[in-house]
C-alpha cells in the first residue's frame, strides 16, 4: 500500500514478466523449435504436433525476447577477458575458417507503392560467418566423407573489426592460446585476411584450394580461348596447378606471363593481371602439400556448409527481414550451435 506496485509473487518465482502468458519453459521449447526449423509458421506447425497450439507470431514475440539477451551476452563475451577453461586443452591446432553470404532484409521503402514506383524496397546485406572447431574433431563417415564431431560458430551482419572481435573471443573460448598451433582457412576476400592480420597475426594461413584453383582455371582458358588441348596442357586439370606451384614458385610462374604472352605475340588477357593481384598477398598461404600433411584442411567446406545452413533458415523464398528480427534470431541460433543455449534462459 505504501509503494503502490501491484505483484504476484509466485509469477516472480516463475521469472514472468508483467502480463506474461507463456511460462519460461514454454518459452525455451517454443524458441528452440524456431531456430530448429525454416520458419516461424513451420516452428508453429511443429509446436500443434507435440502439445501446444499457438500463432507464429507469438513464438515470434518470444524470440525477440530471448534473441536479446543471447545477444547482450554475445558482446558481453566479445569485450571480457575470457575465464580459464574448466578443463585443460590439450596440445593440438586450432582451425579457424572465415566467410561471407548475403542477407536479404526490407530496404528503406519497403511497402512503397505503387509497385512500378522506383524505392529501395529491398536491402541486402552480408552476414560475416565463421566456423571454428579443433583438429582432432574432424572425422569422417564410412562413406569418406568430412564430417566435425564438434564445432563453434559466429554470424554477425556489420563492422567486420565488431565480427572479428566476436571470433577472436569465441576462439579463445576453444582453446586459442593454449593450443600449439592455429590455421586460418579461407578465399581471397581481403576483409578477412586484414582480420587474419589484426587478430590473428600468428595464424598459418591458408588459401582455400578450391577458389585458388577456379581462378587459375580460368587463367589456362583464358591464355587459350579457342583451344581447350593447350589450356589443359599449359594448366592441366582445374586442381593440379595450385598443388602442383605452391607458394613462390607458382607466383612466378604468374608474374612470368606477360613476357610469355609477348614471346608469343599475344595480348596478355586482363585476366592475367588480376590474377596476380589476386595471388600475390597470399604467397605463404599456398603451401598446400605441407598444410595437408600437417592434417590442416586447405579447402573450406565447412565454412560452404554453415553458409548453406544458415541460409536455409534465413535467405529462403519470400523471407524480407527487419534488421531486429534477423538479428535477434540469429543470436539465439548461433547460441544453440554454441553449446550456450543454457545460458540464455538463466534466470539470475
Amino acid at each position: 500500500p505504501q509503494t503502490q506496485p501491484w505483484l504476484c509473487p509466485q509469477q516472480l518465482a516463475w521469472g514472468l514478466a508483467p502480463h506474461q502468458k507463456i511460462t519460461p519453459g514454454l518459452a525455451e521449447k517454443l524458441c528452440f523449435t524456431a531456430t530448429a526449423t525454416t520458419s516461424y509458421a513451420q516452428a508453429a506447425a511443429v509446436a500443434a504436433q507435440w502439445g501446444v497450439v499457438v500463432d507464429d507470431s507469438v513464438i515470434h514475440q518470444q524470440v525477440q525476447r530471448a534473441g536479446e539477451r543471447a545477444e547482450q551476452q554475445a558482446q558481453a563475451r566479445s569485450r571480457a577477458t575470457p575465464p580459464p577453461p574448466k578443463t585443460a586443452v590439450p596440445p593440438g591446432a586450432l582451425v579457424i575458417m572465415m566467410d561471407g553470404w548475403m542477407v536479404r532484409e526490407r530496404g528503406g521503402d519497403w511497402g512503397l507503392q505503387p509497385a512500378a514506383e522506383a524505392g529501395e524496397r529491398v536491402a541486402w546485406h552480408e552476414c560475416k560467418s565463421a566456423v571454428i572447431y579443433r583438429l582432432e574433431q574432424a572425422a569422417k563417415t564410412a562413406g569418406e566423407r568430412g564430417l566435425l564431431v564438434e564445432k563453434f560458430v559466429v554470424a554477425y551482419v556489420g563492422d567486420p573489426l565488431e565480427f572479428g572481435r566476436r571470433v577472436q573471443a569465441e576462439a579463445r573460448r576453444r582453446g586459442l592460446g593454449q593450443v600449439t598451433r592455429v590455421y586460418v582457412v579461407a578465399d581471397g576476400g581481403a576483409w578477412i585476411w586484414n582480420i587474419v592480420a589484426d587478430r590473428f597475426a600468428e595464424a598459418i594461413g591458408v588459401l582455400d584450394f578450391y577458389h585458388a584453383s577456379q581462378h587459375l582455371w580460368e587463367l589456362t582458358h583464358s591464355l587459350h580461348p579457342t583451344n581447350a588441348a593447350a589450356a589443359q596442357a599449359w594448366g592441366g586439370s582445374p586442381v593440379t596447378p595450385v598443388t602442383a606451384w605452391g607458394g613462390s614458385r607458382g607466383l612466378r610462374t604468374l608474374q612470368a606471363l606477360p613476357s610469355w604472352c609477348a614471346e608469343r605475340g599475344q595480348v596478355p588477357p586482363p585476366l592475367v593481371a588480376k590474377t596476380i593481384n589476386y595471388f600475390e598477398p597470399h604467397r605463404e598461404h599456398l603451401h598446400y602439400a605441407a598444410r595437408a600433411a600437417e592434417g590442416c584442411p586447405v579447402g573450406s567446406g565447412a565454412m560452404e556448409s554453415l553458409g548453406a545452413q544458415f541460409q536455409g533458415r534465413f535467405k529462403r523464398s519470400g523471407q524480407f527481414w527487419t534488421a531486429q528480427g534477423r538479428r535477434l534470431l540469429m543470436a539465439l541460433d548461433v547460441a544453440r550451435r554454441n553449446q550456450d543455449w543454457a545460458a540464455v534462459w538463466q534466470r539470475n
